[in-house]
């Protein structure tokens, strides 16, 4: 007869079980100013802490601001997040100014370490066409009402401190971490990240409960692509661009055929354009420079003997102190970039138009005109109705006022044609 079988479990074994894998939190750092560079990485760090089931993501932050769009695209970005999104205000002394300030209140959870910095976010340059300061009082107007409403509307979908938004924005107040705790600008404040983590442990965020005590952190770091959009688009390489595109359009007017100058001019000023798209260029800047440029281009065809260059370096100059003088904070232009370029740009033009004045004084030294005043042999009797001279190894025709024997130096006075007028040495 058949036993019946049994199940038995052997003492101390588990089967079928696995460890439970621990949590982990995704970390990046932003430090300077926010751009389109910024807001493609923080798309993509929300999207990989997403994949890997993250906990939340923390962005550490330490900005002066930044551009109006690329915050907007960020802001859109952690409304549809799919993992929570906590913008740690950090190291201390760090700030989150203008731009930041948005993003902070924008976060499911806002937190600051000691001794950091908020607010100031009072609209300036966002795009072509200079900046807030530089338009009519309608204008301005409408831009502190535009972002007044828009920091309003992320202040109230995260629950904090509207007025205290409002405020930041329509009289650029700012606060540190302790005062901005108490008027519930931000959530907590934090020494660093693993006393961020202990504090987040258990609160609500993302639709989730946060279990990060014991988190692992996975820094998710800038891809290659990224840090070099990050390192371009900046107002340093775009003035730098300006300069390319300006010197190769003037070397390729001023040596037709060069092909390379006007080529790599031409790729810098598509390059401009794209980039003017979004940086805050002022339109005022941008023709004061193309004056300088036409300028410069006149200057070295026509005879004004650099007057016109004077006046181009004195508009480039200009120019490039209005190009983004009301630039989004961190976009703006220094004069240790402005003075150089400057000094540059006239020492290689000055050089230019001096090197045509000296050209303008320099005797002829090609065609017929070189062949007055040598002095020739005359190879048989000269005189009005002609003869025969040796003009460096050649038999010229030649007429003279007055009859000169074979064997003669004479002078060559003038040119007709292929005669030569001459006359004696003597």
């Amino acid at each position: 007869m058949l036993k019946p079988w049994i199940p038995f479990v052997i003492a101390g074994t588990v089967v079928g079980t696995t460890a439970p894998e621990p949590a982990q939190v995704g970390l990046i750092r932003i430090n300077g100013a926010i751009g389109p560079a910024t807001a493609n990485y923080v798309a993509r760090a929300i999207d990989a802490a997403a994949e890997q089931h993250d906990q939340c993501l923390i962005i550490e932050l330490d900005t002066p601001g930044g551009l109006l769009e690329s915050t907007k695209d960020i802001v859109q970005t952690f409304y549809a997040s799919k993992v929570a999104v906590v913008v740690y205000v950090s190291p201390s002394g760090a700030s989150a100014g203008s731009a930041g300030v948005f993003i902070t209140l924008a976060a499911d959870i806002a937190a600051m370490a000691p001794n950091t910095v908020i607010g100031a976010a009072h609209p300036v340059a966002f795009g072509i066409g200079g900046g807030a300061d530089s338009t009519n009082d309608v204008m301005r107007k409408k831009m502190e009402n535009y972002t007044s409403s828009f920091i309003e509307s992320i202040a109230d979908k995260r629950h904090r401190n509207v007025e205290w938004a409002k405020s930041a924005v329509l009289q650029s107040v700012a606060t540190t971490a302790q005062k901005a705790l108490k008027a519930n600008v931000i959530d907590l404040i934090a020494d660093d990240v693993p006393d961020l983590l202990k504090q987040l442990d258990g609160r609500t965020a993302g639709g989730r409960t946060l279990q990060t005590a014991n988190a692992k952190i996975v820094e998710i770091p800038m891809t290659a692509g990224e840090r070099v959009f990050q390192l371009i688009w900046r107002p340093e390489v775009m003035f730098l661009l300006l300069l390319i595109a300006m010197y190769g359009i003037i070397g390729e007017l001023s040596s037709p055929g060069a092909i390379l100058p006007g080529v790599i001019g031409a790729i810098a000023v598509i390059l401009l354009l794209f980039m003017s798209a979004t940086l805050p260029v002022n339109v005022a800047g941008l023709a004061l420079i193309g004056l300088a440029i036409a300028l410069f281009v006149i200057d070295v065809f026509a005879p004004t003997h650099g007057v016109l260059t004077v006046g181009g370096v004195a508009s480039f100059f200009l120019g490039a102190l209005m190009l983004f003088n009301n630039a989004a904070p961190g976009f703006a232009l220094s004069l240790a970039w402005i003075i150089p370029a400057t000094v540059i740009t006239a020492a290689f033009f000055i050089f230019m138009v001096a090197s045509g004045i000296r050209a303008q004084f320099k005797p002829v030294r090609a065609g017929t005109e070189t062949m007055i005043g040598k002095r020739v042999i005359v190879l048989s009797p000269t005189d009005s109705r002609g003869g025969e001279v040796l003009m460096e190894g050649e038999r010229w025709n030649a007429v003279s006022e007055r009859p000169i024997e074979s064997g003669e130096r004479v002078e060559v006075t003038g040119i007709n044609g292929l005669t030569l007028n001459v006359k004696p040495t003597t």
